[in-house]
């Protein structure tokens, strides 16, 4: 850590030496945090795409076991069965110009002939539907257009994604474990108008979707410490892993902050274990949880807490939202990021159904934090380091989810 004459002076200044130094410690430990969360966010973003059961969530999971290991854990990998999805084409074409997309991962595919015929709006009853999902359908996970893609007088669906950034920004397939309905392809802001020419003249396109499900393999990270006394419930720490793309902001400020609570409680000897999950399959309905919790169901209830880091932790230009089961471990939260500057937008109304892998939780009558957000970059091409992530905002939600985790795990 360096520090400047002027910044010394201030601290110094009416106060004792060990005042001083405790300072200067909380500077140094404050620096050493924004390097690590830091340079996990970039290695992170550095992989590739971190779609399911692909090469990079592969070498993604064990990446992160790694980096669990290192800050105190005794970590794995739990593998799990999923259907991959194999994109070989995904297009919209028409006088000679092409439109490259990616289908609905929970829909029907086209094979590679694709679909031909006129295109226009769902009310025109023509070959193929023209609809546009905005950032709430992407972030309702398609439900939007739920009822046409049952259609039975349509034989394909193009779907331009306008969220809040250009280009394309894809939903999450919410009913992976059945898909169902029309292929839907997924294309860029850049080419609605392209689109709404052609329909405007009644020309015909060509639509492919043409993938396969491929039977295959992903993993859970799954990183335990022992607490010094075992009769006591866990306290269950959770952030997804995978996502669409590089995912900087949508998914790694949630693995920072999850690194540094496994640290913090590491070096407090906690009374009661933490069983930390990184999930694959997040874009798949939560596919990776749920197989997680297929094995242990009863870890819902039994467990003391679930602390749950979503989407777009610390994301520029993004605002963060709390969701919690109760007052009390809601207050908690408050107390912690209080004390670091952490700084949430918007709460939940108790009881309703949350976002993210929490809403698992919800479900299964458990106790639980949630902390996510939203961010101009979700789902889209472009979450890249470092335009997509407000380090410093990282930093300080690390810091308060720490502290939180130590105190839950304390008692």
């Amino acid at each position: 850590m360096r520090i400047s004459r002027g910044e010394f002076l201030l601290l110094s200044a009416g106060a004792s030496a060990g005042v001083v130094l405790g300072r200067l410690d909380a500077l140094a430990q404050s620096d050493g945090r924004t390097a690590r969360v830091s340079a996990v966010i970039q290695e992170y973003d550095a992989q590739g795409f971190h779609r399911t059961a692909t090469d990079v969530d592969h070498r993604s999971g064990q990446w992160l076991a790694d980096q669990a290991t290192r800050a105190g854990a005794d970590a794995r990998l739990e593998s799990f069965d999923i259907n991959r999805v194999d994109v070989h084409s995904a297009f919209v074409e028409a006088e000679g110009r092409r439109a490259v997309g990616l289908p609905f991962f929970d829909g029907g595919f086209t094979g590679a002939a694709g679909v031909t015929g006129r295109v226009g709006p769902p009310d025109s009853k023509l070959p193929v539907a023209l609809v546009v999902i905005d950032s709430a359908g992407i972030s309702s996970e398609g439900r939007s257009i739920q009822a046409l893609r049952k259609s039975t007088v349509h034989r394909g669906i193009v779907a331009v994604t306008e969220g809040a950034h250009e280009g394309l920004s894809t939903s999450n397939a919410v009913d992976f474990h059945a898909p169902y309905g029309l292929p839907v392809l997924q294309i860029s802001t850049e080419d609605h108008l392209w689109l709404r020419d052609l329909t405007a003249r009644g020309l015909s396109i060509r639509c492919v979707c043409d993938a396969m499900r491929t039977p295959s393999r992903a993993g859970n990270v799954v990183a335990t410490i022992r607490g010094r006394q075992a009769d006591l419930p866990p306290v269950v720490l959770m952030t997804p892993r995978s996502g669409w793309f590089h995912c900087a902001s949508e998914r790694g400020g949630g693995i920072a902050c999850w690194l540094e609570a496994i640290r913090a409680v590491a070096s407090a000897r906690p009374a009661r274990s933490l069983l930390a999950i990184a999930s694959s399959g997040h874009e798949l309905g939560h596919f990776g949880l749920d197989a997680f919790l297929e094995k242990q169901p009863q870890l819902i209830k039994s467990a003391a807490a679930w602390i749950h880091l979503g989407a777009n932790i610390g994301a520029a230009g993004g605002a963060a939202r709390l969701q919690a089961s109760d007052d009390g471990i809601e207050a908690m939260a408050d107390e912690a990021l209080t004390r670091t500057g952490g700084k949430v937008g918007a709460r939940l109304p108790r009881g309703t159904r949350p976002g993210g892998e929490a809403r698992n939780i919800h479900d299964g009558g458990g106790r639980y934090i949630s902390l996510l957000g939203s961010g101009p970059f979700f789902h889209n091409v472009d979450d890249r380091w470092p335009a997509a992530v407000d380090l410093a905002a990282v930093s300080r939600f690390s810091e308060a989810f720490a502290a939180l985790a130590v105190r839950l795990t304390s008692s």
